[in-house]
């Protein structure tokens, strides 16, 4: 799944992908989703432009099946869909835990469906590579918004309107999902509802923690081994093109090696940076004081890609999505203001990013993490410092 030759083919067979707002997306070409209505993007009877061997007849390539079938499963409610776009051995990466089932995917959409019956996901846009043999990889940006028009896991129904950014990635073979990966940004919709992330945040953790669960420290991040400084060059091994190289080259520069000056090489100065909490901001010095903001919260944190893949894009360019985790401790102040001050508790940052390249620089910046996700991990790693601190004062 996504190896070089994989990557190689892809980027050869979707150069020619329309480059002018009269090309519609039906054109033979695999479809983009940026300047396509949504008619545009479920078009019925569509010839395949792609090899789809093994998926429903309605999907004429990857993007047509990533958008469609969401928009099923979410915003026409039929979740039963799920029996036959995912695999029974599923598993479900979620910045809070993971889904290891099929049937505990149908559960999960049905209470998210339950929290906000009124959301709508519109696909901003889709980033893949792969093939119907080897299998597909997609990263599919949505930004959704809604109305908090019922009681269910946010409390009572406030009536507010919320706009939210999440990013799924799937692994696909032969129509099922067998693989993904979501990212959504809770704490902007917590903020939006008026509830008290504090608040929120530790229910969230007392469940887990009344299951049993807790954080396990384990020590020593790997940003440097022993008294090593961090690696002079970053793991180029999931990189299938040179534009993705580059991408990892100046990620591991700026986030491990901690050389924020490379954004100003790799931007351009009229950056647009769409963030966390649905934070728009222009400039490289607004990406510079994000990267800050985060490295300042985990300073001893490593940033680790986990994927790379990029797509030619309609507007012009190439956009470039990476999958990330960042592993550190809460050790300072940071641009996340809702963790307050330094804790010292070991956290897991799950990040998607999408970067727009343009005439060699990067015009746009999607980045999406959950700092209530963030929240939760402390809250529960608190929560399970409480028996041991019970017992030393011998109560």
């Amino acid at each position: 799944m996504g190896t070089q030759d994989d990557t190689a083919q892809l980027t050869k067979g979707a150069k020619a992908a329309p480059k002018t707002a009269d090309d519609a997306p039906h054109n033979g070409q695999v479809m983009q989703v940026e300047r396509a209505d949504f008619t545009d993007l479920v078009p019925e009877g569509r010839a395949p432009v792609q090899g789809m061997e093994g998926f429903d007849p309605c999907y004429s390539d990857i993007v047509d099946y990533i958008v469609r079938c969401t928009h099923k499963i979410w915003d026409e409610r039929d979740v039963g869909l799920i029996y036959t776009h995912y695999t029974h051995n599923i598993v479900l990466y979620l910045p809070t835990g993971t889904i290891y089932n099929r049937e505990d995917v149908v559960r999960d959409t049905i209470q998210r469906l339950v929290a906000l019956p009124e959301r709508r996901g519109m696909a901003t846009h889709v980033v893949w590579n792969g093939n119907d043999k080897d299998g597909f990889y997609t990263s599919h940006l949505v930004t959704g918004s809604g109305r908090h028009s019922q009681p269910g896991p946010y409390g009572p129904a406030t009536g507010r309107t919320f706009t939210s950014r999440t990013v799924a990635d799937c692994m696909i073979h032969r129509n099922k999902i067998y693989r993904e990966w979501v990212v959504s940004d809770q704490m902007a919709i917590v903020q939006q509802l008026g509830l008290d992330p504090q608040a929120y945040a530790l229910k969230l953790a007392q469940a887990k923690f009344d299951k049993g669960l807790s954080v396990l420290d384990i020590g020593e991040t790997g940003l440097m081994m022993g008294q090593y400084p961090p690696a002079e060059e970053a793991d180029l091994s999931i990189a299938g093109t040179d534009l993705e190289r580059e991408t990892l080259t100046w990620l591991h520069d700026t986030f491990n090696r901690k050389m924020f000056g490379r954004i100003r090489d790799v931007y351009a100065p009229t950056i647009m940076y769409h963030g966390p909490l649905m934070k728009e901001l222009y400039g490289t010095a607004s990406v510079t004081h994000q990267a800050l903001g985060l490295i300042g919260a985990f300073p001893d944190a490593v940033y680790q890609p986990q994927h790379i893949c990029s797509t030619p894009c309609i507007e012009g360019g190439t956009k470039v999505a990476v999958r990330w985790v960042m592993e550190g401790h809460h050790l300072g102040y940071g641009g996340l203001e809702s963790l307050g001050d330094p804790t010292g508790k070991r956290v897991q940052v799950m990040g998607m990013s999408h970067y727009h390249y343009k005439d060699g620089k990067i015009v746009d910046e999607w980045t999406v993490y959950d700092e209530l996700a963030l929240l939760v991990q402390i809250k529960l790693a608190q929560l399970a410092d409480a028996p041991s601190a019970t017992e030393a004062t011998g109560a």
